[in-house]
């Protein structure tokens, strides 16, 4: 029953809310108040909070644009709901990574980078131009063209001065490709010379190649003649006919440059980043020294310093530098500036630098980053919809999260949280707490009311709340070392550092302090590491738990083998596609200027599968029947062989509510983890690197990845996880602690130990929280 508060405008109402797992849920959420969503992983709070209000806040937002406009918008469905009552706009600040475009920085992300041009466009020393002439991404050119005045075509010069480096563009790095990673001269084209991925000996990307005209395609390259060498690797754009179509040839040097090695490596799919990293070195241009910018830019300086030195200080530095600037000219634009570059250290984020890459920030640290657009903003009775803010975050930092929180609500907004931390949990106004359990289980409101009444309620999340780990009494010794000698990647400060073997190892530390640096930057290089991270799973709307970990292709075959049929019948994508949606489950139809409409396919009832295969069954069910099990039931349908022992690993990892069949882009970040490691568990004697695997665990789940990483060590394996939990500190048998601070006051090792010597021992800050956290 939804909890009535006395004035109806003063709660955003939901009625009967459906999507995904919800079952008929009817919920009053305060206005204006600070409201944190609890529940185990799967229980349904993204559903109730993102998928619902959040995304019926947006989609009506949409609807107030012209027809033209939306089509340019991103398509929002109608979520499964009777009403939604007395909902405000909303905006969401998720942990979604940022845009992978290697020209996006942290400056050009938040507009401050914007403000700076400006601001040397004003007042830099020599005057070199318009704020575009301190743009790294505009590029110089002058030229001719016809424009019509009062009727009359005239031709007139034009000249734009831009910022961008001429050498690598305003890519700041230059590349020097190793051509024998590239081909294997001892081959022909035919034979399969070309090691590119993609470039297959029969595919299309080769034969643009080999009926080019330029050279032979039965030729050993080794064999080629200098010119043949040339047009091959080298030459320029130029029109050619290939199987009777007019096609632009190019070299295979520059036609690679721009498919693969002008793109954003962190975007690129895993085999494609790792031939990039083989085949390529990657150096700062030689010409503006990976600053981006031309001379022109670089030669305007206020009080001796340059945009690029601006750019490349650490933004706490940038700061002072700011205060130090006093021309009353520019008074308006460096109050605002000032404001924003403050934003970076009020959020934690001071440590950064402007010139850095959007794309390798973490989703923590591309959350907080968003957050700065809305700390200053005037606008009020806005809700906020904030998705685990403290993913990534010390204890240290987790009050100072809180603190801006807070004053979001203070300033007139509605707050909703979905949060783990009992830190965060403490301060809500509101509490609204799903479950019993995840996926089917999950679905109901347990509890809603304040933080004591929580407390006091027998829910999964009540009864865990005041739960503390306890510091280990005895810890595992290590049976070797990775050693790491002078690590230099970002802050660190040529750090030593040996990591033991066969045991659980925890490296901490405040956020900036160099963890993924010296982790990320070091181990993947040692044999038999399995890096098991965050980042997006690839595929299209058609991939799943089930096609990512390899089970369909176990369940296919044992449908084909209980039938007598072929597997490939067993396919959605291919034979056994139902022949109205196309094996989609929905009919998407297209209406223009307005957003695409998806309605369940009323042929297979939105299973995918064509009439004929939902025939066919294994143990009474049918295929589509099997792909709606959750993880766990899949295990005991499937009692033995490859599917069970993959399905017995999602159940261990905590994913078992997952259903097979579920779309892969729905998942979040800390689940995309744990069914990367459910796959990644097969290897033994391994080394496993986890990068904050609490990441979306409900306080009861913390305890089932505490045992799973103790059956890892004690299968022979070395585990390595990057956290900030109290409770896999204490669990640790060896700490490596990173600071003392961030940025270029961190990156240094600040302790190395067991959990009980850094509580006795420890002064850094990692050792103050963990000793409050266990009571000493």
């Amino acid at each position: 029953m939804p909890e009535h508060i006395a004035d109806s405008h003063e709660v955003i109402r939901v009625v009967g809310a459906r999507e995904n797992n919800l079952k008929n849920v009817d919920l009053d959420v305060p206005k204006r108040r600070l409201t944190v969503f609890t529940g185990v992983s799967g229980s349904g709070k993204s559903s109730l909070v993102f998928g619902t209000i959040a995304n019926e806040s947006q989609r009506l937002i949409n609807e107030t644009y012209p027809t033209f406009v939306q089509q340019f918008m991103g398509q929002l469905s109608r979520p499964e709901v009777d009403a939604l009552e007395n909902i405000s706009p909303a905006i969401i600040v998720d942990q979604e990574r940022m845009g992978a475009n290697a020209r996006s920085t942290v400056g050009t992300a938040t507009d401050v980078h914007a403000m700076l041009r400006l601001l040397f466009s004003r007042i830099g020393q020599p005057h070199v131009g318009s704020p575009q002439a301190f743009s790294f991404n505009v590029p110089s050119a002058s030229g001719a063209g016809a424009i019509t005045v009062k009727g009359k075509k005239e031709r007139r010069s034009f000249e734009i001065t831009g910022g961008m480096c001429p050498r690598c563009e305003g890519l700041g790095e230059t590349s020097d490709i190793d051509v024998d990673e590239v081909v294997d001269r001892s081959l022909s084209l035919a034979q399969g010379a070309i090691r590119v991925p993609g470039y297959n000996a029969d595919g299309w990307m080769v034969k643009g190649f080999t009926e080019s005209g330029f050279v032979d395609a039965d030729k050993p390259i080794a064999e080629y003649s200098e010119t043949e060498l040339h047009d091959f690797l080298y030459k320029e754009q130029t029109k050619v006919k290939i199987s009777g179509i007019n096609m632009t040839y190019e070299g295979l040097i520059p036609k690679i440059t721009k498919s693969m090695l002008q793109k954003d490596r962190e975007a690129l799919q895993p085999h494609v980043r790792a031939f990039v990293e083989r085949a390529v070195k990657f150096l700062p241009c030689p010409e503006c020294g990976g600053t981006r910018l031309n001379e022109g830019a670089r030669s305007s300086k206020i009080l001796g310093v340059s945009i690029a030195d601006a750019a490349a200080m650490q933004v706490s530095d940038l700061a002072a530098w700011l205060d130090t600037v006093d021309d009353p000219t520019v008074a308006p634009l460096m109050a605002t500036l000032r404001h924003t570059v403050q934003s970076f250290l009020d959020i934690g984020l001071g440590y950064l630098s402007l010139d850095r890459a959007s794309g390798t920030l973490s989703g923590g640290e591309a959350q907080r980053l968003k957050m700065i657009r809305h700390l200053g903003s005037s606008l009020t009775d806005i809700t906020y919809v904030f998705d685990e803010p403290t993913a990534g975050l010390h204890p240290h930092d987790i009050q100072r999260m809180n603190r801006l929180l807070e004053q979001l609500r203070d300033k007139g907004n509605t707050v909703l949280v979905v949060e783990h931390k009992p830190e965060v949990i403490e301060i809500a106004d509101h509490v609204v707490d799903l479950g019993p359990g995840a996926g089917r289980a999950g679905g109901e409101i347990r509890f809603t009311g304040d933080v004591a009444g929580l407390r006091a309620s027998d829910t999964l999340t009540g009864r865990h709340l005041d739960h503390r780990a306890t510091l280990k009494g005895a810890v595992r010794t290590g049976t070797g070392a990775l050693e790491i000698r002078g690590a230099t990647q970002h802050n660190l400060t040529g750090v030593d550092v040996d990591i033991p073997l066969g045991i659980l190892v925890v490296v901490t530390g405040v956020a900036g302090s160099g963890k993924s640096s010296l982790i990320h930057g070091n181990v993947p290089a040692f044999d038999d590491v399995v890096v098991v991270d965050q980042a997006p799973i690839k595929g299209s709307r058609r991939s799943s738990p089930a096609t990512y970990t390899g089970i369909l292709d176990a369940i296919r075959a044992a449908f084909a083998k209980a039938n007598g049929v072929k597997p490939g019948l067993f396919s959605a994508n291919s034979e056994g596609a139902c022949p109205a949606c196309k094996g989609l489950g929905v009919i998407i139809t297209n209406l223009g200027f307005t957003q695409s409409v998806e309605t369940l396919c009323e042929l297979c009832e939105g299973s995918g599968f064509s009439d004929e295969v939902l025939e066919y069954t294994l143990d009474g069910k049918n295929i589509a029947e099997v792909l709606a099990m959750s993880a766990e039931e899949a295990a005991a349908f499937f009692p033995k062989g490859t599917a069970h022992t993959i399905l017995a690993r999602m159940v261990d990892v905590g994913v078992g509510y997952i259903t097979l069949g579920q779309a892969l882009n729905t998942l979040s970040g800390g689940e995309r983890q744990r069914l990367k490691l459910a796959i990644s568990m097969a290897k033994k004697g391994a080394v496993y690197v986890l990068d904050e695997p609490t990441t979306g665990l409900h306080l009861a789940d913390v305890d089932k990845l505490l045992a799973l990483l103790d059956r890892l060590v004690e299968a022979g394996n070395s585990v390595i996880v990057i956290e900030h939990h109290q409770a896999v500190m204490a669990h640790a048998d060896w700490i490596i602690d990173l600071g003392p601070g961030a940025g270029h006051d961190g990156g240094r090792i600040v302790f190395e130990g067991s959990p009980a010597d850094l509580v006795a021992r420890g002064d850094t800050l990692t050792a103050q929280h963990l000793a409050r956290y266990v009571g000493r």
